[in-house]
């Protein structure tokens, strides 16, 4: 289910939500950003959604089964406003698959970002907010809890 497939729409994603317009400090045009009531959901697949199923069987990929509670709280997510974008290290050779398998599960979302990197350890530094949820297990709701990130030593050498 691409965007203009299943969305409420016909219309791209990037006509149905009204990114705000930014500036920066200097009061030059910035990237626009999301309404700050959505969410930008960027979610994994495998031993995500479904069984950790590694790109070296990708027949298995057609027969897994979803996690019911991620495939209930996503489309929740994608049916209060907030964009759904599966983000996997499927490689393009399994985007037919891939696609084929949330469509027959009933998955909504607005895009599918093949290639991510193998391996995890991920560090996403970017100039828009981020926030990241380790998945162990359970989809619900998120609930609000303090942890330790790595930050930017905003020192430069003062």
């Amino acid at each position: 289910m691409n965007d203009s497939a299943h969305s409420d729409s016909s219309q791209p994603l990037s006509s149905q939500v009204k990114l705000q317009s930014v500036q920066d400090d200097s009061g030059n045009e910035a990237s626009p950003q999301l309404p700050s009531t959505i969410k930008n959901y960027m979610i994994d697949i495998d031993g995500t959604i479904t069984e950790d199923v590694p790109n070296e069987e990708p027949k298995r990929m057609a027969t897994c089964e979803p996690f019911t509670d991620a495939l209930e709280t996503l489309n929740q997510w994608h049916s209060e406003g907030h964009i759904i974008t599966f983000f996997t290290s499927r490689t393009e050779e399994h985007r037919a698959v891939t696609v084929a398998w949330l469509d027959k599960h009933g998955f909504l979302y607005h895009g599918l970002l093949m290639g991510k990197p193998r391996g995890g350890n991920y560090h996403w530094i970017d100039n828009h907010i981020v926030r990241a949820t380790r998945y162990q297990g359970t989809f619900s709701n998120l609930v609000k809890a303090n942890a330790e990130i790595e930050v930017f030593d905003n020192a430069k050498g003062e």
